[in-house]
């Protein structure tokens, strides 16, 4: 059976179309997660995002596979009957045996369609456990292979170890599925980095079995090895995690299947710039009152850095972040630097509530400019009064003893013996929280003569209370994804990760970031893009440096930024590499694993040719580049704030994509990770 149907993708701008193959005639699609409509972690979002590509592309032979959780259904999904007659009739021979197995289609996304036209099966278990999970998923597929009249090809794509013993059911019971295992990261992994260890110049040298059982995971990682031994093609989501892969489940991944993004979700066209001045006037106006009493620096020219995602302290690189501010702070000291920066902590803590500082700051704050604009108002009267006569306005006369009272009392109003708070809510180990206890150690307390400022705050995933970000909130009333269009620069020094979607998704929205070659986002980036930094790309050697030479390396990043003016800042190009991570462009790759695993489970219809090699694509630098931060101050000349140059987004645009070239078909895996230094 040929693989030929043109992919339903428009081109992307800038590349070349894609006449890749579709899906196949007769072949059904079940992708399979403990994320499906629940969200836990990053799983959720790789299927949240890439779902309207993949309906486009299989219809209604797509079908989500996941867990019936309560809350999740009651505000993401709805029930619907199966629009299929095998499907009807698997779901009455399940239910007629005492499983609650019901369809549903998403409402999750309405005009944008977050999660496209798909249907998804929710298995109702009572002891939430993956193993149940596990035996419920091959039930259901093989349920469906029986009550099919004509029997359609299956393909089973699983996602992490969660889901993973469906996958060894269906090979232990010869199901006619061809079987994808995808692992974005692998749970040793993940354990061994938490432990402070020499991860990867250790990577081929750790006992699996013994570190596993140490860590009492060891039925979770048989588990998961398992899965990945018995699926037909196994996949990840990069190639540091490919290594990892090839060392601790000791299987060499088939191929490597990078995360996208619904960019569309993101996209601001020409309008990112003036959603950046909103957002920052929003940030701006926090800032005005948790900093009050010792707002003594010019807000115009203060930056926001930020930091974002599971509270690991090391894995996600808060450390050597918190080293680098502390060096920073140093250096815009010593140079008379008048750029003031203030560095958010977006992470979930042990807290209890808002503290009353921070309460007390947006308070002032309001009450201030209530103030304001009620001698405003009165001010404003008598000056329409005075031109409505004739006359020129006696400024002595526009306000009285009362409104001078007033506005004496707001201000007193302002004044603090204490300094600004670093955390916002009260933490419940404050003793013992690494973050708190690292910024007591390197001196960072928001003082006056502080140029870096620290807010530590809290997004209220673990603990059920108010989060610092969002549209309720008393602080800082706004989602994350405004709080991200509104700050300068995203900085994820990650020591683990295995791919990172923070700094992709600071990509799509124009802001700058900074990742590692330790992540697969950063990886990725290295691969494609001759000079990343020429896009606003930074990214730290975590792999071939001692911590101490990463941590300067990120200095010197944060430090060049700093020196940047504001048009050299707005002359970033991040929001071009929107499409390279764009799903329409990497759910290729998701079609190649789905070829390569049907060639594998039914030979005799299928066949597969690997890819030829090609030479990898890489975005060349641009026409005109913005210095890098290192080398800023030598490559261009100081520039006013105030200077107004014009600047052609589109000509500028246009040069970039003069200079792409087409890429390759995604290629197999390369041999593994080049060798450490020591």
């Amino acid at each position: 059976m040929p693989l030929a149907r043109s992919v339903s993708v428009s081109s992307l701008p800038g590349l070349e179309d894609w006449g890749g193959p579709g899906a196949p005639d007769n072949v059904v699609l079940f992708e399979v997660a403990w994320e499906v409509a629940n969200k836990v972690g990053g799983i959720y979002t790789v299927l949240q995002t890439k779902a309207r590509v993949t309906a486009d592309e299989w219809g209604e032979s797509y079908v989500l596979v996941g867990p019936y959780v309560e809350s999740s259904v009651r505000t993401q999904v709805e029930l619907l009957e199966p629009p299929q007659p095998a499907l009807r009739r698997t779901l009455a021979a399940m239910n007629a045996q005492g499983c609650k197995v019901g369809v549903m289609g998403s409402v999750m996304g309405s005009g944008d369609g977050l999660w496209g036209e798909k249907w998804g099966y929710g298995v109702r278990e009572w002891a939430n456990d993956a193993v149940l999970f596990g035996f419920l998923v091959a039930w259901f597929l093989g349920e469906f292979a029986a009550q099919s009249e004509e029997r359609p090809f299956i393909v089973g794509h699983f996602h992490e170890w969660l889901a993973g013993l469906g996958l060894v059911l269906s090979r232990a019971r010869r199901l006619p599925v061809a079987t994808i295992f995808t692992t974005h990261a692998t749970l040793l992994g993940r354990y061994l980095c938490a432990g402070s260890v020499d991860f990867y110049n250790n990577l081929h040298s750790f006992d699996v079995d013994k570190e596993a059982g140490e860590r009492q995971i060891y039925h979770r990682y048989c588990l998961e090895r398992a899965a990945a031994h018995c699926a037909h093609v196994l996949t990840t989501v990069s190639h540091v995690t490919a290594a990892e892969a090839e060392h601790l489940l000791k299987r060499k991944p088939d191929l490597v299947t990078p995360n996208g993004l619904n960019v569309r979700k993101f996209s601001a066209m020409h309008e990112f710039q003036n959603l950046h001045a909103q957002s920052k006037a929003r940030v701006q106006e926090f800032v005005r009152g948790h900093f009050y009493g010792h707002l003594d620096f010019d807000l115009d020219k203060t930056l926001f850095f930020f930091i974002a995602g599971r509270y690991e302290f090391s894995n996600k690189g808060a450390d050597i972040f918190l080293e680098a501010l502390a060096r920073l702070n140093y250096l815009l000291r010593v140079n008379g630097s008048e750029v003031t920066v203030v560095a958010f902590f977006i992470m979930p803590a042990r807290t209890n509530n808002f503290n009353v500082e921070s309460l007390k700051g947006q308070a002032v704050r309001k009450q201030l400019w209530d103030t304001a604009n009620a001698v405003k108002e009165k001010f404003g009267k008598k000056l329409y009064e005075s031109l409505l006569v004739g006359n020129l306005p006696d400024m002595n006369k526009m306000l009285d003893r009362e409104d001078f009272t007033m506005m004496k009392r707001a201000i007193f109003a302002t004044q603090r013996q204490s300094f600004p708070p670093v955390c916002t809510h009260n933490m419940l180990d404050d003793a013992t929280d690494p973050i708190l206890t690292t910024i007591r150690r390197i001196g960072l307390f928001n003082s006056s003569n502080d140029r870096v400022k620290v807010t530590f705050g809290d997004t209220g995933d673990i603990c059920d209370t108010g989060g610092f970000l969002s549209s309720t909130s008393p602080l800082l009333p706004v989602d994350y994804e405004e709080f991200v269009r509104g700050c300068h620069l995203g900085v994820f020094p990650s020591y683990y990760e295995p791919w990172g979607y923070t700094p992709a998704e600071c990509t799509v929205m124009g802001i700058p970031s900074v990742s590692t070659n330790l992540s697969g986002f950063g990886c990725f980036m290295e691969e494609h893009i001759a000079d990343p930094s020429a896009y606003g790309i930074y990214i730290v050697d975590r792999r071939f440096r001692a911590p101490e030479e990463s941590c300067a390396q990120l200095t010197a990043f944060l430090y060049g930024f700093c020196q940047q003016s504001r048009r050299q800042r707005i002359r970033n190009r991040t929001e071009r590499l929107s499409d390279l991570l764009d799903w329409k462009y990497l759910g290729r790759y998701y079609t190649f694993a789905r070829r390569m695993a049907l060639a594998k489970a039914f030979p005799e219809s299928f066949t597969y040719e690997p890819p030829e090699a090609a030479a990898g694509f890489r975005y060349p630098r641009p026409a005109s580049v913005p210095p890098s931060p290192a080398l800023s101050r030598l490559s261009s000349p100081r520039h006013s704030e105030d200077e107004d140059e014009r600047y052609d987004e589109e000509e500028e645009a246009a040069k970039d994509r003069a200079n792409i070239r087409r890429p390759p078909s995604p290629p197999g895996l390369p041999p593994g990770l080049p060798p450490t230094r020591n």
